[in-house]
């Protein structure tokens, strides 16, 4: 995997002044960092989240069916990339739901629906392939992963082990992290 270059550096830019944030943190993996990129504040930014959308919406396949993001943070994503391509979207929780509907993936999802997930930071892509494997398990055909930032810590080669498509619209290198 490399980050598409055609990826627009100001975006990248942005990205870093409005949510890379300085210090020691811990990250989902359990691994440590000296920086955190702080989705949240990139996607609660709706001029941002836009431009991000529009940039991830330009690396779908042809023949997508449904955008799916995880809840909670890739789903505001996912609902921005479906604004700007038509596509619906799909929210995929990380436990199923014990009420109501008791979904593990909430929107209209047919068996055979080709997919692309759609993810905020991959460290080691545990969560991502973890809503990969929830969609195949639904039905879905899941034709890739596309992401915000790549951190460079193997997330590459879990999708590569793992078979699945995937993609970047920077790498913390680019990002001069």
């Amino acid at each position: 995997m490399t980050a598409d270059p055609s990826a627009d550096v100001t975006l990248g830019e942005d990205l870093v002044a409005a949510a890379v944030l300085r210090g020691q943190f811990v990250l989902r993996s359990g691994k440590t960092s000296a920086y955190y990129i702080d989705k949240f504040l990139f996607i609660t930014r709706p001029a941002l989240l836009k431009r991000l959308a529009a940039q991830l919406a330009r690396r779908l396949p042809a023949d997508t069916q449904r955008v799916a993001g995880q809840v909670l943070g890739a789903a505001q994503l996912a609902a921005g990339v479906s604004l700007e391509t038509g596509l619906p979207s799909l929210l995929v929780r990380t436990e199923k739901k014990e009420y109501g509907t008791a979904k593990a993936i909430e929107g209209e999802l047919r068996p055979g629906d080709r997919v692309v997930v759609v993810e905020d930071v991959v460290t080691t892509g545990g969560a991502a392939l973890a809503a990969v494997a929830s969609l195949r398990n639904a039905g879905a055909e899941v034709l890739g992963v596309v992401a915000v930032v790549d951190r460079e810590e193997g997330g590459a080669a879990a999708f590569t082990a793992a078979g699945v498509p995937y993609q970047a619209l920077f790498t913390k290198s680019q990002l001069g992290l």
